[in-house]
């Protein structure tokens, strides 16, 4: 597991560009965190990275908000209106994540592992308003051999 520590949303934005120039096409990413950590903050870095030019916000009305990056679909997805674990399925999560995009899920922790494989993001406030403890880990074998240089790319952030 790697700790980070950012001091403000830009850091936020910058560890997520960061985790997103590694992603690969069926990648998936599983944000956790209360209302306010800095999930779409994340999400809006992640997209930035990999070439989104429109905004992007959170879809908690939608479910489901697609983008179309310069080397990736973003298809990013809010469950926190999610009442039950079946409810995924209706969603078709399965099948947009084989369509060869990368897939951002805010409250996240409703997936469990029914989606397989996942980088794990959970965000949590710090010690001042602005900064976010952040925690990653894997899920499945999608990011063993891309973990060192996870390491690597977020080196300035990592708490030891």
């Amino acid at each position: 597991m790697l700790r980070l520590l950012s001091k403000n949303i830009d850091d936020t934005r910058l560890i997520a560009g960061a985790i997103a120039r590694l992603t690969r096409p069926r990648d998936l990413i599983v944000l956790s965190g209360e209302m306010g950590a800095g999930k779409t903050a994340f999400t809006q870095g992640f997209s930035v990275a990999l070439g989104v030019v429109e905004a992007v916000t959170s879809p908690t009305f939608n479910l489901v908000h697609n983008y179309v990056g310069a080397e990736h679909t973003i298809h990013h997805v809010d469950l926190y209106r999610l009442e039950r674990t079946g409810e995924l399925e209706d969603l078709g999560l399965a099948e947009l994540l084989d369509s060869g995009g990368v897939m951002l899920v805010e409250w996240g922790e409703v997936v469990g592992d029914a989606l397989g494989g996942a980088l794990l993001v959970k965000l949590e406030h710090a010690e001042s308003a602005e900064a976010r403890s952040l925690s990653i880990e894997r899920r499945g074998s999608q990011w063993d051999a891309r973990w060192s240089m996870l390491e690597q790319v977020l080196r300035d952030w990592i708490v030891r």
